[in-house]
């Protein structure tokens, strides 16, 4: 059956029960909360028309045994692959900066590693002609190279990525057992496309690299994809579909995300607002004040 969007009962169902839980958590998790909206219908190319998903409430999150940060398990660290040219790619700090904020865990950036043939195997795409890397090669390049103290390891890079030969491109991959990830920026791009870079051209590749890295992150805690209200878990076909997403989780989400690392949630917010006004996310800054005056009871 072609996806439906779910009813206010499915969302508060979804939630899970609030009972026992604090004034400020309860208003966090509000299923009925103006601020989120539900997931719309997907059009003929969107990601649910083509993946039927039936989504994870909060208890069969629980239910799954997700992966956990412990007292000395707890850092992000990111291993940056290639060159990040200032003006042609996403800030390392900034990155770092936006995902401590959003994960409240330390996030710690790796030096960037140099891309030669003797660590990865490469490829020129035979349709767009770039240089890709293999995947897999970068994923056993982490696991051998993982912190002690590390929850997961996640590589990003400017380069087009390759799962097999067989495959035209992939955005990212991950293996949340070992936990350890890679995703690309390129196609994040417009000059990827051939198209012209617009004078919010950085602040627009910083959006979009912020909400990768934080959706395919959200995995590794193992958050599935959100079919209930918009999300930046909601899955993605395409670009356009990528940018309608938001960049906050939707009260489903956030409870999963806060159950696994325990923080302050109304902190959580002061903190993603502070980043999302410094680099220039002003619907989302405000978006999450209104937020914050909401939990706070004003």
């Amino acid at each position: 059956m072609a996806f439906q969007q779910p009813s206010s009962e499915v969302r508060r169902a979804a939630v899970g029960d609030l009972a026992g839980l604090s004034p400020v958590l309860g208003r966090a998790y509000s299923a009925d909360a103006p601020e989120f909206e539900p997931i719309p219908n997907p059009g003929p190319h969107d990601w649910l028309a083509v993946h039927p998903e039936s989504g994870q409430t909060f208890n069969e999150f629980k239910a799954s045994g997700p992966n956990r940060p412990t007292k000395s398990r707890r850092v992000i660290y990111l291993q940056p692959l290639g060159d990040f040219t200032a003006g042609r790619s996403p800030s390392i700090g900034k990155l770092r900066e936006f995902a401590a904020a959003f994960f409240s865990v330390e996030v710690k950036a790796l030096p960037a590693v140099s891309l030669n043939a003797s660590k990865f195997t490469t490829r020129d795409n035979p349709n767009t002609g770039n240089l890709q890397i293999l995947t897999s090669d970068i994923l056993d390049f982490l696991k051998a190279r993982m912190p002690a103290d590390a929850f997961c390891t996640l590589a990003i890079t400017m380069e087009d990525l390759y799962p097999e030969a067989s495959w035209n491109f992939v955005f990212g991959q991950a293996s949340l057992r070992e936990r350890v990830g890679v995703y690309s920026f390129a196609r994040y791009d417009p000059a990827f496309y051939g198209e012209a870079r617009g004078k919010n051209y950085q602040t627009l590749l910083l959006r979009r690299s912020c909400k990768v890295l934080a959706h395919e992150t959200g995995h590794m805690f193992g958050l599935a994809h959100c079919t209930f209200f918009n999300c930046l878990m909601n899955g993605s076909n395409h670009l356009a579909e990528s940018d309608r997403r938001p960049l906050h989780l939707c009260p489903v989400c956030l409870r999963k995300l806060q159950w696994s690392i325990e923080f302050d949630v109304l902190e959580r917010y002061r903190s993603l607002e502070r980043v999302a006004r410094t680099d220039g996310f002003i619907e989302e800054a405000d978006w999450l004040n209104q937020r914050i005056k909401i939990l706070r009871g004003d």
